[in-house]
């Protein structure tokens, strides 16, 4: 894999002010106007249940930052940045510049090969953003200027170079070729199901002994491809499958990109409005509405996934408390995907003061859902089972707004690539009573949406517990 240098000076501290102004685009989708942007740093968020959209090209500015102090360094430098911006023009607040990007799952992260460009904490405020709400449509652009520039003088240059982008754009149309993909040649699941069932027996054993209530272990699996796989083939097949879920891309340089569709939502805040939700134990989903109420039940009636699911609300609500004033927890329901159900529980509150986003991403990851309980002891744990790192798998990845408010999902359903080589992650919450083949089934099961959007899931790619190393 061809490496990347990571840029020394993110924020540039003399030509710190950051200028943007929006122009109304009707008639460009997201997919054209990502695909018109192959090559350059892309970045893409949805949720249909949500009322707005984004996706960017390009790069203004970056923010990154490692060690203990990430979120908190992440948080000071989008402070500053937007505190200088200036906006032309009164345009609708919700135009306004985001920063895309997210954390790894380890703060002690070091990225290895298949992680190379991203840092620890990363974030991209793109050069263009595209914006939809209720399906109206507004093409920004961001870009930085000295600070002894006159923005008022740059703004006609500025909406003039915005026009000429809408007018390509418009003229471009759909990119060619932009649902053909790339031929899939091998899946490849490094870890066997005999290193599987030996890695959650000593977890077990670790839990049965009091050292830890929950560990959540994951695999990964390896996706091989004759070229560079298209994105956009990807990412509808995603929206048409998982519109629900909160679709992501995150590619800050070409051919390096983070993607997927999580159902995990770890935070939202707008104002003192906090909303999250506790989403723990899983089961498949029916052939029929009769076979699929009969699993509806068995997951309703499950000590063992009640009890994981338990240990996440509880969690979540001790690490909100301190800064909430308001906190309302739902019962355990059910969320149900294409391949998948879970127990959820969605949580609503207020916060004491206006923290922004940053500061319940900090307090919140990794959630038991991801991480384990006691989370010290189970990040510890993690580290020590599982031999291939996570990287930004079961991180936070979201976007932050001018008011420091924004929104981040848990980073699971998520592949990684690199050029011609994909990487894909499933993980398994483990408790006292967990069973390695059930766990097993259950993060092939988590496997299927991203092997179904890369081609993959196919019976000459079938995972079996019968094969060390499957290609």
């Amino acid at each position: 894999m061809e490496s990347s240098a990571l840029p020394a000076a993110p924020l540039n501290r003399t030509y710190g002010r950051l200028l943007s102004c929006s122009l109304p685009c009707q008639g460009i989708s997201f997919q054209d106007f990502l695909g018109a942007a192959e090559g350059q740093p892309r970045h893409y968020w949805e949720n249909r249940k949500d009322r707005l959209a984004f996706a960017g090209a390009g790069t203004a500015i970056e923010l990154m930052a490692w060690g203990k102090e990430r979120f908190r360094k992440i948080r000071r430098d989008a402070r500053e940045l937007y505190a200088k911006a200036r906006i032309v023009g009164g345009d609708p607040p919700w135009t306004s510049p985001r920063l895309f990007g997210g954390f790894s799952f380890r703060g002690d992260f070091s990225p290895d090969n298949t992680w190379s460009i991203y840092a620890p904490a990363h974030f991209v405020l793109p050069h263009y953003q595209l914006v939809s709400i209720d399906g109206e449509t507004w093409l920004s652009i961001n870009t930085q200027i000295p600070p002894e520039e006159d923005p008022k003088a740059l703004a006609s240059d500025l909406k003039a170079a915005l026009r000429e982008k809408i007018r390509q754009l418009q003229r471009e149309g759909k990119p060619r070729a932009i649902n053909r993909q790339s031929p899939l040649q091998s899946v490849r699941y490094p870890m066997s199901f005999d290193m599987w069932r030996a890695m959650i027996g000593q977890a077990t054993e670790r839990i049965r002994a009091g050292e830890l209530n929950k560990v959540v272990l994951a695999r990964a699996a390896e996706l091989r491809f004759e070229e560079r796989p298209r994105l956009m083939p990807i990412l509808s097949h995603l929206a048409e499958d998982y519109a629900d879920c909160y679709r992501f891309l995150f590619e800050p340089r070409p051919r390096f990109a983070f993607y997927g569709a999580s159902p995990e939502l770890l935070a939202s805040v707008r104002g003192k409005v906090i909303e999250t939700m506790g989403l723990a134990g899983s089961i498949g989903r029916g052939s029929n509405a009769e076979d699929d109420a009969r699993l509806s039940r068995e997951l309703l009636r499950s000590h063992k996934n009640r009890q994981e699911h338990r240990i996440v609300v509880d969690k979540i609500r001790d690490r909100l408390l301190p800064l909430t004033d308001r906190l309302e927890i739902a019962p355990p329901g059910l969320l149900k995907l294409k391949h998948i159900q879970h127990l959820h529980s969605p949580i609503h509150g207020g916060l004491k003061r206006e923290t922004g986003i940053l500061a319940l991403v900090e307090a919140l990851h990794p959630t038991p859902a991801l991480g384990g309980d006691p989370r010290e002891d189970a990040m510890r744990l993690i580290r020590d089972l599982e031999p291939i790192p996570r990287g930004w798998y079961g991180a936070p990845v979201g976007w932050i707004d001018a008011a420091l408010d924004g929104q981040f999902t848990v980073a699971i359903r998520s592949a990684v690539a690199q050029e011609s080589r994909v990487w894909i992650y499933a993980g398994a919450g483990i408790v006292a009573g967990s069973q390695p083949e059930s766990e097993w089934e259950e993060t092939a099961l988590k496997f299927r949406p991203m092997l179904d959007a890369h081609g993959g899931h196919t019976t000459n790619h079938k995972d079996t517990k019968n094969t060390k190393e499957k290609d």
